[in-house]
């Protein structure tokens, strides 16, 4: 259960969250606002692809048939989006990490009638959290509907970096053959040494995933992993990051994105790591400085980075990720794939039910609940 926080003026805030909880069992309809990626060409092609704003997660019939709206866009840069339009009088706002909706304190001041922002997914940190905090505005998600979706995506990109295996499918697509030209750099991935920087749930999940690798596992966080678990996966806990990071030959980024870890793998932290070491993280792209990892990549010293979080979202042209070499990036993905969207918009409609039956969310869903800021973002 996650540990909450009061901010200053914690009456004040736990006055208007009351007021938000009175609202929330007020009878009538609630205008809902959803925020998804276009599905496009794709929309028909899979009746499961709920993630998009063409199927909007699947709920629309369930929400009007109880009365409520249900408006759905992913038009939401610029004063004259559809989002800036239907903001000032919905009651719910669902937003998601893949077609992330910034809901600035300006947002947020201006939709008077907010009293829930929901991720369709996990990660709310496109969200001024204080602002919501402030305003008495409840924040959920749903946690660990992308566990296994994003362990997986990790271990991929691993073994693709890992094995230089781009580089020989490139060759391929090219009419290209070299087989050097991929071997002189293409390694096991038995007996590496991979550390997490983070060991929540998918944290947990990616070093059981690697446990039959036969890798040196290990792992930092704030607080150890039952000891069990850790005994069964025969990890390491590091306290010191920076004693951790020169052992491994592979590190993962498994942290949430908060005031304290942004750009927190800047040029230096970079260059304590083990020359040649591979990089993924699915986390999010700011936790890293953009430009010092683009400059490790060229220069040889991070021999491969890979992940699908950038920063911002969706990236420019011109990012240097996009043309870093050794790279296995991707768009904001590994937490939607069909099964994941189908666990998330489960999960939506749960929450969405609770919340009009006036009725408590999980504990572990809650990001802010009466002014307060879930641990993990403080």
């Amino acid at each position: 259960m996650a540990m909450w926080r009061a901010p200053s003026a914690a009456g004040q805030l736990l006055g208007r969250a009351l007021a938000s909880t009175a609202a929330q069992t007020s009878a009538g309809s609630k205008k809902v606002v959803g925020v998804f990626y276009k599905g496009g060409e794709y929309a028909d092609k899979n009746p499961n692809f709920v993630g998009c704003v063409d199927s909007a997660l699947g709920i629309r019939g369930w929400l009007e048939s109880k009365g409520h709206r249900y408006i759905v866009t992913d038009d939401k840069e610029g004063i004259n989006c559809e989002l800036e339009k239907h903001i000032e009088d919905a009651h719910v706002l669902i937003t998601t990490p893949f077609h992330p909706a910034y809901i600035t304190a300006e947002r947020i001041k201006k939709g008077k009638n907010l009293e829930l922002l929901l991720t369709a997914g996990v990660g709310s940190d496109h969200i001024d959290l204080p602002a919501a905090a402030a305003a008495g505005l409840t924040v959920a998600e749903i946690t660990g509907s992308n566990t296994v979706s994003v362990a997986e995506d990790q271990l991929m990109r691993i073994l693709l970096l890992l094995r230089n295996f781009l580089p020989g499918h490139h060759q391929i697509v090219n009419g290209e053959w070299n087989v050097a030209g991929i071997a002189h750099r293409a390694y096991d991935l038995e007996g590496k040494t991979v550390g997490t920087v983070g060991a929540g749930r998918i944290g947990r999940l990616l070093l059981q995933r690697l446990k039959p690798f036969n890798c040196n596992l290990m792992y930092h966080d704030r607080v150890k992993i039952d000891p069990e678990l850790q005994k069964e996966i025969g990890a390491k806990y590091e306290e010191d990051l920076d004693a951790m990071l020169p052992k491994c030959d592979v590190v993962v980024i498994n942290m949430p994105l908060t005031e304290k870890t942004r750009g927190m793998f800047n040029k230096e932290r970079i260059a304590k790591m083990k020359k040649g070491v591979i990089i993924v993280n699915n986390a999010r792209g700011a936790i890293m400085d953009t430009q010092a990892v683009a400059d490790a990549c060229a220069s040889g010293h991070v021999a491969g980075y890979g992940g699908d979080v950038w920063f911002p979202q969706p990236a420019p042209k011109d990012h240097p990720w996009r043309y870093m070499p050794n790279h296995a990036m991707t768009p904001h993905c590994s937490g939607t794939t069909i099964d994941g969207q189908l666990r998330y918009a489960a999960g939506v409609k749960d929450m969405l039910d609770r919340y009009f039956k006036g009725e408590d969310f999980p504990a572990q869903n809650y990001i802010v609940k009466a002014g307060q800021l879930a641990s993990q973002y403080q």
